[in-house]
């Protein structure tokens, strides 16, 4: 007998169909997972802090916990799977959580420092094909990638992880965080990464941390210096161009808390197995040792979701929210008040809508500043 012809159709494609197909539903297509939140690097700026030196096994989900997760969040639809950490490769066992999670179907991204993967574990991804790997590249030269990481020795073990994904074809994403330990290498990271025909971005929004210390943000850069970034680069300047043309061209006055997607259509579970929006908005969770993913999907995760935003709120009332990163687990982590105002976002904000948004946004601006005085 034979199998009727499959067409084939291509990953864009495929995820319009898929968008078209559960818009105006909530459905979890993709899914964090923490496998530990241990690390063998220590990152100046890491938003997990002392959890890093967790002990090993100490209450992390087991082998059997995540198979049963990931059991039960394919019934609810899950498609997407990012494995991070703290670095996943720190599992003894996470060749085998990643098998399982590949032969349940799902897509997965692997997020890692790189220093640790070996020829053998390049050669199981190469047979047990990832949909992505992306690997942090803190600097272009080892001072500088060391100073941010605090380990000697891990800016070569890096270079060789990336030489060995490569070597292998493998799809490889380099990424790196704009921060002040860095900022003078963040061309040079982009171009190593082009030369080796990787995709690569770079972020300069540092958050604060998990566990309510403040130190990640000493490594900030000035917002005037991230939107200096932003210019620096043609194609992401043009995407932040029309991101501002659209989000100013109808300012939305937000109903609820969250403008994001969390919680729509993602979620994320940490390695204790708590169930949050998203993997910064975490002040809130749901225990799926005590309770079933179901649950927590479909019971506490709209409640968290769909908190309504409260009339004295100054950031909903503001006509950039929408190009503003402000969001309550950001705002949780640096106040411990998630609908205060991130004054690093609010400044961020301001700067590209003048920098980069239409001129009739400034020049509005400009005519409704002289009309107060």
């Amino acid at each position: 007998m034979e199998c009727p012809h499959i067409p084939k159709i291509s990953y864009g494609q495929f995820g319009k169909r898929l968008r078209e197909k559960i818009a105006g539903k909530r459905v979890p297509l993709a899914g964090s997972l923490e496998l530990t939140f241990r690390c063998n690097l220590r990152c100046v700026h890491c938003y997990l802090g002392d959890a890093r030196a967790g002990i090993p096994g100490k209450n992390e989900l087991s082998y059997g916990e995540i198979c049963d997760l990931l059991d039960q969040t394919v019934d609810e639809g899950c498609l997407w799977l990012l494995l991070t950490g703290g670095e996943p490769l720190l599992r003894p066992d996470f060749l085998e959580i990643y098998t399982y999670a590949k032969k349940r179907g799902f897509l997965v991204t692997l997020f890692t420092n790189g220093t640790l993967i070996t020829p053998q574990i390049a050669d199981y991804l190469q047979e047990w094909r990832p949909f992505k790997v992306e690997i942090s590249l803190y600097g272009r030269t080892k001072e500088t990638y060391e100073r941010v990481t605090g380990v000697p020795g891990s800016y070569e073990r890096c270079l060789r992880g990336i030489e060995l994904l490569l070597e292998r074809g493998l799809p490889l994403r380099l990424k790196t965080v704009a921060i002040t330990l860095n900022k003078h290498e963040i061309w040079a990271i982009k171009e190593y990464a082009e030369g080796l025909g990787a995709n690569f971005y770079f972020d300069a929004m540092i958050n604060a941390g998990l566990d309510g210390g403040g130190d990640p943000t000493k490594f900030r850069l000035a917002p005037e210096e991230v939107v200096q970034l932003d210019l620096g680069d043609a194609q992401r300047a043009d995407e932040l161009r029309d991101f501002c043309k659209r989000a100013l061209r109808s300012p939305s006055k937000p109903e609820y808390s969250y403008l994001c997607g969390a919680g729509v259509h993602s979620f994320h579970i940490d390695t204790y197995g708590l169930l949050s929006v998203c993997i910064i908005s975490r002040h809130r969770s749901h225990d799926l040792r005590r309770g079933s993913f179901h649950e927590g999907w479909q019971e506490f995760i709209p409640q968290v979701r769909y908190q309504r935003a409260s009339d004295g709120s100054q950031c909903n009332q503001c006509e950039l929210i929408s190009l503003c990163g402000q969001c309550p687990g950001w705002a949780q982590l640096e106040h411990g008040d998630q609908e205060a105002r991130v004054e690093f976002l609010c400044q961020v904000a301001h700067l590209r809508a003048e920098t980069l948004g239409p001129p009739m946004w400034e020049r509005s601006r400009t005519e409704a500043s002289e009309a107060t005085v």
